[in-house]
């Protein structure tokens, strides 16, 4: 079977992979359970990629990705709920639907416009939705209330993000960045207590505060939480690796040295990028 850019031949090979007779053992076993980590995996690479500015690898990403799309939608129409084609025709009809001032008429001409007819359109497939349920005696709904359209299956700093911005559009919010970070140095005092008392499950709660609060200064100065922390961690990857690459140079290794060696060598890695720029 030879490689192509029609869709088709990808859903070729996601069908022989799944075939029972012949197929790949591993792929016949695996369930929208299964292969959910692999999904939520393959959208970081893409994004990883994107960061990097690797357009090569950003191509080979999107396509992992694209592959856990066909994936799921194949193991849905085994099930006989949906399949790919349904999958391209929901993501179509919502298209066209949120674009009305593109595809049909609308007054919206500017992006603020735009987002609030975007928001507006969402609430009404919300209550369709929510009728559709109802109709197949579906009472309970996850996407209930103000804050049920952010899914809690995100990571949670982006969940947290999620749930401000969306508290933030109905006014419960802070009017300014200052009052935050009296906020932020309440809760870091509330963590101190909870650990001067040795008490794990609190630590545990005020951590999850101070992260919360943390998360509400960066969305007020524009400083996205999550892309924030991956540019530390980027930070500490070359940092950390600077000090490896000058310990073995130096004829030492990780395992040996002490942590005043790391620390020396840790500011150097910062000095060297303050000169770098």
């Amino acid at each position: 079977m030879d490689a192509s850019t029609d869709i088709h031949r990808l859903l070729e090979i996601m069908a022989a992979l799944r075939d029972p007779e012949t197929g790949c053992p591993w792929d016949i076993v695996q369930t929208f359970e299964t292969i959910k980590p692999y999904t939520i995996e393959e959208a970081y690479e893409v994004a990883d990629a994107i960061e990097r500015k690797d357009p090569d690898d950003m191509c080979e990403e999107l396509g992992d990705l694209l592959l856990q799309v066909v994936f799921h939608a194949r193991i849905a129409e085994e099930a006989g709920q949906f399949d790919f084609g349904a999958v391209v025709a929901a993501i179509t009809r919502k298209m066209i639907r949120r674009h009305p001032h593109v595809f049909e008429r609308s007054d919206a001409d500017t992006p603020e416009a735009v987002k609030a007819q975007w928001d507006k359109i969402k609430q009404q497939e919300k209550a369709e939705r929510t009728a559709r349920r109802a109709a197949r005696g579906i009472t309970s709904d996850p996407k209930a209330g103000h804050l049920g359209s952010v899914q809690r299956s995100f990571p949670a700093l982006t969940e947290a993000l999620k749930l401000q911005e969306q508290a933030a559009k109905v006014g419960f919010d802070w009017s300014e960045a200052a009052p935050i970070l009296d906020k932020i140095e309440e809760e870091i005092g509330e963590l101190r207590e909870a650990l001067a008392e040795n008490r794990p499950d609190k630590v545990k709660d005020e951590l999850g505060d101070l992260i919360f609060a943390l998360v509400n200064i960066g969305r007020h100065v524009g400083a996205e939480p999550e892309q924030s922390l991956r540019g530390t961690n980027t930070k500490f990857r070359n940092r950390f690796r600077y000090i490896e690459t000058e310990l073995q140079a130096n004829d030492e290794n990780l395992e040996n040295a002490t942590l005043d060696r790391m620390e020396e060598l840790w500011q150097a890695a910062k000095t060297l990028e303050r000169q770098i720029g």
